[in-house]
């Protein structure tokens, strides 16, 4: 499997911690230089040194995706460190746990500029490179609450289900010029924010584990894998797609 992402510039929003610093590790282990953007500049900077050590080619920079001007100096930054960017992972989110009817505008707003604006950003930042040269892959880090939810998290459903329409939108749109665009939706991942999740609900981890069809929450190395793949030339004739990481769980009936 080393070596599927050689040659490969991967830029990952999100990647200083979880899911987006998983899918780095990956991408530098199957030969890919990586560029890391977040905003959480000391995690940023300890998984950045942590890459370095493997000899891999890594750059990193705080950045705000929901801001353009941001973008642009964060892309123009990478594209001048490692080269054009071949495959972005839009990774970076914002969960979100409010009620409809006291939720204020500027909350809304901010749910959505990460979880869908800054996504597009990105990709029209890099965008123009990739159509240039007729090669490029885009891959959106999604949730299975893009079609299915629960109580209590508005208005994220909706926000994931935007990130999923843009993906097939989007993939339509560059197909022509040999570019994919597909999204992963993750459920149950063990990250940070899934064991806050836990801590503040009680019972909520064994009621999780007993509906998991494979009896067990996700790692982020496992959406890694899935990510990396769909990125990289074998997967050269999926686009458009959204991959369930899952464990079976939306498999259920009840």
């Amino acid at each position: 499997m080393a070596g599927r992402l050689t040659d490969e510039i991967v830029l990952i929003t999100g990647a200083a911690r979880g899911i987006g610093r998983a899918i780095a590790a990956k991408a530098v282990e199957e030969g890919a230089a990586v560029g890391l953007l977040d905003v959480l500049a000391d995690e940023l900077a300890a998984t950045t040194e942590n890459l370095r050590k493997t000899g891999a080619r890594v750059f990193s920079a705080v950045g705000d995706i929901t801001d353009e001007t941001s973008v642009r100096r964060v892309v123009d930054q990478v594209v001048a460190e490692l080269g054009p960017v071949t495959i972005l992972v839009n990774n970076a989110g914002k969960n979100s746990y409010a009620d409809a009817t006291t939720m204020t505008v500027e909350e809304w707003d901010s749910v959505f500029d990460v979880d869908l604006k800054g996504a597009w950003l990105m990709a029209r930042a890099v965008l123009p490179g990739m159509i240039e040269s007729r090669q490029g892959s885009i891959v959106n880090i999604a949730s299975i609450h893009s079609h299915l939810t629960t109580a209590g998290m508005f208005p994220y459903a909706a926000a994931k289900s935007g990130l999923v329409g843009m993906t097939r939108s989007l993939a339509l749109d560059v197909a022509p010029h040999n570019i994919r665009v597909n999204a992963v939706s993750p459920g149950f991942i063990a990250t940070e924010g899934l064991e806050q999740f836990f801590e503040t609900m009680p019972g909520a981890r064994e009621a999780a584990l007993q509906v998991h069809p494979l009896g067990r929450i996700g790692t982020p190395e496992e959406v890694a894998e899935v990510v990396c793949f769909l990125a990289s030339q074998a997967a050269t004739f999926v686009t458009a797609a959204n991959w369930s990481i899952d464990g079976g769980l939306t498999a259920r009936y009840a």
